[in-house]
Formats: structure tokens, sequence, C-alpha cells
């Protein structure tokens, strides 16, 4: 208990300077820790610094001229890495944050009202949620929006199914941008800007070319590069790679490699994901090398679930799997094989325990 009136509590706060103290961080200290999911049923805490973020929006400017009259949505959880860019796009540019109410972030009608009612200017979506945007729009035959950009981020995006959404509204107004990303990259890696004329030519996979102060490589299993238009895994170097897992220095040192191509003692993040360059230097994304899969734009290793599904009573093996068998409603399906016994778990059971251990996002639907 601090009494502010006591006579010894006055004399020692009168006594120290009354200068603000000097910031105890800098920018190399960490700004956040996001968990991503784990092969081995362990999550992993990616460490990102106030460096890695700064330069984030440093790097990205000259193609947004983000400003402080520009008006963002919070729609993403803060456990996604989308939300950082999210965050501190309108603090840095003194712009406009709306915080997105979850109800109204679960219904596309009403997200909808709130972008033309709050003249939100920079909208950031999953292409699985703008789907969804798409047929609210369709429903009122186009809303009136302010919006300047929408970047699409967290998932793969397939252009052909924006094609409605250019029918109601124009070419650039708002821009339509596609960015690839990686936690461990700090939010993004490329940037690709639409039009309607490339989505209605179908271009699927393409995401562009790197953000400037990144290397993004396309290498062989001999950390080679490999040649245009032949597929490789992508490789990501440069200012915006993380300090490495929390805690797991074994695990940091298998996907922060040291890197080749830069100065001595400067490291690449192993990403995973398989690429193609094209002639003119943008890349094609081509899927996963391993069986990491994303769903609503969360990351997740099917290995993960399939380590909590395996340490219930009476299952002897299991397996995970992303099924979509209605276009852009991808969901997670488990199959298990019990061990023989009678009274093995019923599927509400298996579901409830998933729950206990895992977050939603990656609790199987069946």
């Amino acid at each position: 208990r601090l009494a502010l009136d006591d006579e010894a509590v006055r004399a020692d706060l009168a006594a120290r300077d009354a200068a603000d103290p000097a910031p105890a961080a800098s920018a190399d200290h960490a700004a956040y820790v996001i968990y991503t999911s784990g092969s081995t049923g362990t999550p992993k805490g990616v460490v990102v610094t106030h460096r890695n973020v700064l330069r984030l929006f440093d790097a990205t400017g000259h193609w947004f001229g983000f400003g402080a009259d520009d008006v963002w949505t919070l729609f993403h959880s803060y456990a996604f890495d989308f939300s950082v860019w999210e965050l501190w796009g309108p603090l840095l540019y003194g712009g406009r944050l709306v915080v997105v109410p979850h109800a109204v972030s679960r219904e596309p009608g009403a997200f909808l009202e709130l972008l033309e009612r709050e003249r939100v200017t920079v909208l950031n979506q999953t292409p699985s949620a703008f789907h969804e945007l798409i047929r609210a729009d369709e429903a009122v035959g186009g809303a009136e929006l302010a919006l300047r950009y929408v970047v699409f981020g967290g998932e793969a995006l397939d252009p052909a199914r924006l094609l409605p959404w250019y029918e109601r509204h124009a070419d650039d107004s708002p821009r339509l941008v596609n960015m690839y990303g990686i936690t461990e990259t700090t939010v993004h890696v490329t940037h690709r800007a639409l039009g309607a004329q490339e989505v209605r030519d179908g271009v699927v996979g393409a995401i562009g070319f790197g953000i400037p102060d990144l290397g993004v490589h396309v290498l062989d299993e001999r950390l080679h590069p490999v040649p245009v238009g032949v597929v490789g895994e992508m490789y990501v170097s440069g200012e915006g790679v993380a300090r490495g897992y929390a805690n797991r220095p074994g695990l940091t040192s298998g996907r922060f490699v040291a890197d080749p191509f830069g100065a001595p003692g400067t490291r690449m993040y192993r990403s995973g994901d398989l690429a193609r360059r094209r002639h003119d230097g943008s890349l094609d994304y081509l899927g996963r090398a391993d069986s990491q899969v994303k769903v609503r734009g969360f990351r997740i290793e099917l290995g993960e679930i399939e380590a909590v599904l395996l340490d219930q009573d009476r299952v002897a093996q299991a397996a995970v799997v992303v099924r979509e068998d209605t276009p852009g409603d991808r969901r997670l399906v488990a199959y298990v094989v019990t061990d023989g016994t009678t009274g093995g778990p019923a599927g509400p059971v298996l579901r409830e325990a998933a729950a206990e251990a895992l977050p939603a996002h990656m609790v199987p639907s069946a």
C-alpha cells in the first residue's frame, strides 16, 4: 500500500528526477513472441524484435503511402501475426484503428456495414474471409466503401475467386494486394498488386517480388540457387529475419541457417515453402515441402494434432487431413484407428480432448 499524502512518500517523490526515464528497450529487444504450430506437439514461440517490425513499415511505405487519414481495422486475433501489421500500421502513421468485435468479424454482413460506417481505408484479410465479404457485398449490390487497399495474407490466394468483386468495384479503388509472408520473417515477405485483367487471366500462385530489405532465395537441397522456372525451397534473409524460437536453440539452428549470400554471421530462414522464379524475377508460390498447412490464415502442423489424438486412451493410429468439400471452405478432418478393445473413444470425446489441448483453430471439425 502506498499513501500519496504520507509526508515521507511526498518527500521521496519530490526528491526524484521529474524528467521522463530513458527508454529501457532498444531496437534489438524483443517486441513480441507469437507461437506457431509444432510438428512434435509443442508450439514454438517466434521472437520478433522492435527493429524487425519498424523496418517492415519503412521498407513497404513506398507501395502504400499510408498516412494519418487512413482508417484500419483490427480484424484478426493478436495470436496471428497479421495483427502486427493491423496494429502498428495506424499507430506508426497516426491513423485510426477500429477494433472489430469478435461477433462482427464472424458475420460478413455486419462487418461490411462496419467498413462502410467507419469509412475504413485499409483492410487486411485472409482470402477465405474476403470471399465471404464478397458474398455480403454482392447481396447488397455493392456497398459504398472508402477502401484504398485490401491486403491479402495468411493463405494462398486464388485470383479467379475475386472476379465478382471487380464486377462491382473499380480496378484500382480499392487496390487489391497479395502479400506472402512468414511469422519468422515478420509478417510480410513479398508484394504483388493485383488488377482485374490479371484476375481474369487466372494467374494462380503469383506472389510478386520480395520486400526491398529482404533477400528471397529459391534454392536446392545444397543451398544452390535453382534456374528460372525450376522449383526449389524458399529461404528468406535480411532485416525481417526474427531472432529465433524462444528457448528452443536446437530448433532455431535447424530453421535459421547461415546465409551463404550475406555477410559473415548473417542468417536466413528456411521456409519449407516451394516456389519458382519467373523470368521477370517475380515468384510463384507452389505449396509446402512438408505436412504443414494453412487454414483460415493459421499455420498448422498436422502432426501436432495427431500427437494429441494419439495421447488418448485406446487410440492406436491417427491421421489429420485438410478437406475442401466446398470451394474456399477448408476444414480439418481427423481419422483414428483404435487398439481393438471395446469401448473405444467416440468422436465427441476425441473432439473434447482436442479442444482442451489445442487452440480452437486446430480442433478438427470431424
